[in-house]
């Protein structure tokens, strides 16, 4: 590099911090966005974890509180102030405010198939825990999942599909390796349980941001099963 570009030049840690000081205190100027609910904002991973609990049971009750999406719009035009991020499945009967029972602006949503966190889901997720303090991380596995199915398929086989489907396979390749040896009774089960911890555990040690923040007690990680036909949410 010449010596002027060596002056001038910017560290990325320098330009890194910079740019998320800035969107925090946007963010911070912002007005939040309110949900039906009249729960206090969560102030804590826990607290963050019982209000999706809590709202999980509500809608295997079919007691849902968040039923009427204006409420609050004006509101939510101004800025959000997520609670939590959820890492989900593309599959479309997977949607995490019903089965959580949360309104617009509550929840931070990741969906790709097979619910695996790669760098772009990282950036996403380190974007909610230091910009707009969400609280707690969930990765949400579900029944009858396709993509991990379809892992399961291509290491039976011995065979990749075609496209890029390969990038989804080998993401989720490592969960059903690790439960082969154990020979589980269900697989895609087993399978689709090791996805969703493996993943959690990602980003719970993911440098720098996120691994700061669980270390100091900010954030949790956790993972999770939604059972499509009863609509429940199983904690790992």
């Amino acid at each position: 590099m010449c010596e002027v570009c060596s002056k001038t030049s910017i560290s990325r840690r320098g330009l890194f911090a910079g740019g998320l000081a800035l969107a925090m205190s946007a963010a911070s100027s912002a007005s939040p966005a309110f949900a039906q609910s009249s729960e206090a904002a969560p102030t804590t991973p826990d607290e963050a974890l019982q209000r999706l609990i809590g709202g999980n049971a509500r809608y295997v009750a079919n007691t849902a509180i968040n039923t009427d999406h204006s409420a609050g719009r004006a509101a939510r035009s101004m800025g959000q102030q997520p609670f939590a991020a959820i890492v989900a499945c593309a599959d479309s009967r997977v949607v995490p405010e019903l089965i959580f029972d949360q309104g617009p602006g509550d929840l931070f949503v990741i969906r790709v198939a097979g619910n695996f966190i790669n760098d772009d889901g990282l950036a996403s997720l380190e974007y909610g825990a230091a910009v707009l303090g969400i609280k707690t991380i969930v990765v949400l596995g579900h029944t009858s999942c396709g993509a991990v199915g379809a892992t399961i398929k291509a290491i039976e086989d011995r065979t990749l599909p075609p496209g890029h489907l390969p990038h989804l396979v080998n993401a989720i390749r490592p969960a059903v390796y690790d439960v082969l040896s154990e020979n589980p009774s269900d697989l895609l089960a087993a399978a689709t349980a090791q996805n969703a911890r493996l993943n959690a555990q990602r980003a719970t040690t993911a440098d720098p941001i996120l691994s700061d923040f669980h270390a100091s007690g900010k954030i949790k990680s956790v993972a999770g099963i939604y059972d499509i036909a009863t609509g429940k949410v199983d904690l790992l």
